[in-house]
């Protein structure tokens, strides 16, 4: 009879067979570089080429600054869930903030973006009666937890195909209460969802639209409020998820939509319900990291001209790339344990970090490294990256791109 630390034991040895065990090594992260541990202690500097901090406000002086004033003043820890002590100043400023930037009526602030999508999804599809969810393929786990934990029935369509959505959406009667769920910018092909036309098709069979703008908020839009914002179709969202953990470089979620749905969400969601609320020092940060962003354009424009740069450089170099129109740069390697190995090389011998993606995070067989510049690459780094790819790429016979 095995013990059950053989089934752990099994199942790492199951992930090293598919190429998908991952060590963590990282010691420590500070200005978009980090020492690390690998084997040993290596004396020298990494750079990051796969962070989320997208515009390096992590380190932001006017972030920084914020958050040790309010832990100065208010302490490290919130003190209690928000129906018990937890709420103050502090997040109720950053859920007015919130709800402004995307022009709805209410925010709610989670402890994460994770969170966020789990305890909306499921709460609401719990509310609507006889509730149809339709989910893009290619959404996020936090995304499938939610609509799985609501209970509603889940319809499937194609990634970013409208067409298949509304062959799917005619199956219902126009009274029947539904739900479309998308992303705007997806993390892992860097490619943007057909927003408009989901929006058309989701006005025409009368069904509510929910969509993840987590990758996109605070570099898309004239005021960092996401796609939805730079395409001038805020107003036609119902609900608006966010998070402040990458390009706000904090940490926590939200939603953004009208009272009356996100008073539902905050009375029957046991994930916001049952959680102790973010630290004001936290929320402080975020608040002073998402006002600095509605009205600064050089951060934006600074990442726009550096990723433009790297995908002409490799471009140039013929590294197969996914044409991504975004900011996420997925340079493809189609294989879990040369993927792991490419990693491994560039780290080692070169000083650069960039996390390997392998299943389930990607389909098997698509395998990448997920490259996401930041305004502080400079040009020198950028053709020493890419010159590090060209060399690894070479010498492990990888298939360039045509």
């Amino acid at each position: 009879m095995p013990s059950y630390l053989d089934y752990f034991v099994k199942s790492i040895e199951h992930l090293k067979a598919e190429g998908r065990y991952r060590h963590f090594n990282i010691l420590q992260y500070s200005l978009g570089r980090f020492p690390v541990a690998h084997h040993q202690i290596l004396d020298r500097e990494v750079i990051v080429w796969c962070t989320n901090n997208y515009l390096g406000m992590s380190q932001h002086p006017v972030v920084v600054e914020a958050m040790e004033k309010a832990a100065s003043l208010m302490g490290a820890g919130a003190g209690g869930t928000r129906n018990i002590s937890g709420t103050n100043v502090s997040v109720t400023a950053l859920e007015r903030e919130v709800a402004a930037l995307h022009r709805k009526e209410a925010g709610l602030v989670f402890t994460s973006g994770y969170i966020a999508n789990q305890a909306a999804l499921s709460t609401i599809g719990k509310i609507l009666p006889d509730c149809v969810i339709f989910s893009d393929a290619m959404n996020h786990a936090s995304m499938i937890h939610g609509i799985r934990d609501s209970g509603a029935l889940k319809r499937i369509f194609r990634h970013n195909d409208p067409e298949h959505l509304e062959e799917l959406l005619k199956q219902y009667p126009i009274e029947r209460p539904k739900l479309i769920a998308f992303e705007s910018v997806y993390s892992m092909d860097g490619d943007i969802a057909p927003i408009e036309k989901i929006c058309a098709i989701a006005k025409k069979y009368n069904a509510l639209t929910y969509v993840d703008e987590v990758h996109a908020v605070g570099l898309y839009g004239a005021h960092g409020g996401g796609y939805t914002e730079a395409c001038g179709l805020t107003d036609q969202i119902d609900i608006i998820q966010g998070n402040f953990a990458k390009g706000y470089g904090v940490i926590g979620g939200y939603i953004a939509a009208d009272t009356a749905i996100v008073d539902a969400i905050r009375s029957y969601a046991p994930s916001f319900i049952f959680t102790t609320t973010l630290p004001p020092a936290v929320t402080a940060a975020a608040l002073a990291s998402m006002r600095h962003l509605r009205y600064s354009e050089a951060e934006r424009a600074a990442h726009k001209k550096v990723v433009a740069k790297v995908k002409a450089a490799l471009a140039s170099a013929r590294i197969p790339c996914l044409p991504s129109p975004s900011h996420i740069i997925p340079i493809m390697v189609y294989d879990p344990f040369l993927c792991q190995k490419v990693s491994n090389i560039l780290l080692e011998d070169y000083g650069m970090y960039v996390q390997p993606i392998n299943y389930p995070t990607v389909a098997k067989g698509t395998e990448r490294l997920r490259v996401t510049p930041t305004p502080f690459h400079t040009d020198a780094m950028i053709d020493e990256f890419v010159s590090a790819c060209i060399k690894v790429f070479r010498d492990l016979d990888l298939r360039l791109a045509a």
